[in-house]
This record gives C-alpha cells, structure tokens and sequence, in this order.
C-alpha cells in the first residue's frame, strides 16, 4: 500500500473525513517519510515481534509496522480516528485497533491474550502525558522488551542524562533503572501536520532483564527519589527528613551519608542511582 507519510496525503485524508485536530489528545502526525522508516528501523521490527503502538493517528507508522510485524496492536484514544484506520489499515490483516485510554487499559490481560509474548512498543506520543505513560510501561506487569517512542527533544534528553546536570532528576533515575535509554535523533517540526512549537526526538529504551543495581525495595527508592527532587535547592538531609511520609528523621539521613562517605550538604541531584539504591537500604535499616 502506498504511504500516507506526506503531507499531500495527510491533508487529504483529513480533509475527507472532515477530522478535526485536538488539542487535548496533542496530535500531531508524521508526514515524512525518511523519519518515519528511521524510526521503524530502530524499534528493530521483525516477523517474529507483536507490536504495541500507542497513537497511531491516522494510520501512518501503523501500515510501515505492519509491513514488519507479525502483528500489530493500535491503541487510540480519539474515536473520531478509528473509522480513518479502518478505511487507511484495510489491507493489514495484521493489525488490532483498540479504541481505549492506554492509561485505562488492562495491559496485562493484553498480554496474556497474546501468550505473555513481549512486547515492543513503538509511538509517536502525545507531548502531555509522555511521562505518565512510560512510567505506566515500566512499572507495570506487563512483559515489554522494548519502546521506541517519538517525545518532545528535552524529555528524550531528560531520560539520558547523569547526575550533576540541569535535566537529571526523578524520571532519568527511573528510566535509567528499567532501561538503557539510546537518543536516535532529533526530529525537526517540519516533519508534523499541524506543526508543533518544539523540537522532538526519538529515543528507543532497551528494557533490563534484572535492573542495572540491586535495592531491597525499589518503590520505597522511588519514593526517595521524587522527595529528593521535589525541592532541589534542599539538602537531601533536609529534603527527605522533611517528606513527612517517608516517616525520617535529618539524624538517619545523615548518619546514612556519612557511611556512604558523602557530606552532610549533598544534593540529590549528585548522587546516582547505585547511591540512590544503597541510601534506601541504609534508610529503611533505620526506619
């Protein structure tokens, strides 16, 4: 079939179903089709893969994962989108197109219906609710071996960035737990209709087999995570003894710092997910 990556093709097929962009659902579609197979190549798509995408749209990086895949499952939140893939994925016997939240949806009973095969997940997100939707990915039950996703250029940055940096913070640590995240390029507005005002990015994350560190608990470290950045001019002594939830006081905070050799005035925003690991173990010692 031929592809509906141009903006010509786009246009038409929005203008016949009189689709109306919303704002709300941050659509956007991909018109360009050198981006659009630089993307399928790096989620690295194969006969053998069932495929998650999140958005597809009008159809567009659905037909080019068809093409690959042994299946397809779309998730589209916007019903007013389902009867333009039906008529744009006509010639995919391949291809499942669910009308739900993906926030909503049982991601495991998806999962089990297909075998508990792995999935990749593959999506050009809505620049809102990026976050919510890979941390849904990561912790949930739900096998995944990896997600290729196109997000706004300095959340991608975000997720790659180490400790001591501007961007570093609660969704790197988290990302860089679960994953190893690889930035594949950056994707200019020109390539969206409408466009957007900011410049995108794809980045692909390799999900671990066992994480990268080992913590007794990973929800409690997360939970020391989000206070350590929720106030990042705070000292972690100060930050975390004042999360009145994580039931600590500044004592056990800095007496884990100095076993870990760090000094009483550290900032979250220098430690790195191995001290991140090993400060909650020492804590929850104490608690």
């Amino acid at each position: 079939m031929q592809s509906i990556a141009t903006p010509t093709k786009t246009a038409e097929i929005v203008a016949k179903h009189h689709f109306m962009f919303r704002k709300k659902f941050g659509q956007n579609f991909l018109v360009d089709m050198s981006m659009l197979e630089k993307i399928v190549d790096s989620a690295e798509v194969t006969k053998e893969d069932v495929v998650l995408e999140i958005g597809p749209g009008i159809g567009t990086m659905t037909q080019a994962l068809a093409e690959r895949a042994k299946e397809v499952i779309a998730v589209e939140i916007d019903s007013a989108l389902i009867p333009i893939l039906k008529e744009t994925l006509q010639e995919y016997d391949n291809v499942t197109v669910i009308n739900e939240d993906i926030l909503k949806l049982d991601l495991a009973a998806l999962s089990a219906a297909h075998d508990g095969v792995p999935f990749k997940v593959v999506a050009n997100l809505p620049y809102y609710i990026t976050t919510p939707i890979i941390m849904a990915l990561l912790e949930g039950d739900v096998p995944v071996e990896s997600i290729t996703i196109m997000v706004q250029k300095e959340v991608a940055e975000r997720m790659q960035v180490g400790p001591g940096t501007k961007d570093y913070g609660a969704l790197s640590l988290a990302v860089q737990y679960y994953a190893r995240p690889e930035l594949v390029c950056t994707v200019p507005p020109e390539c969206f209709m409408p466009r957007p005002k900011v410049a995108s990015a794809v980045i692909c994350l390799h999900l671990y087999q066992t994480p990268p560190v080992s913590v007794r608990d990973a929800s409690y470290m997360f939970r020391l995570i989000r206070a350590s950045f929720n106030q990042r001019r705070k000292t972690l002594a100060n930050g975390l003894s004042g999360e009145v939830s994580l039931g600590l006081s500044r004592g056990q905070v800095t007496e884990a710092l100095q076993r870990m050799n760090l000094p009483e005035m550290v900032r979250g925003e220098t430690l790195t997910l191995e001290q991140f690991a090993q400060l909650a173990d020492l804590v929850m010692q104490k608690a």
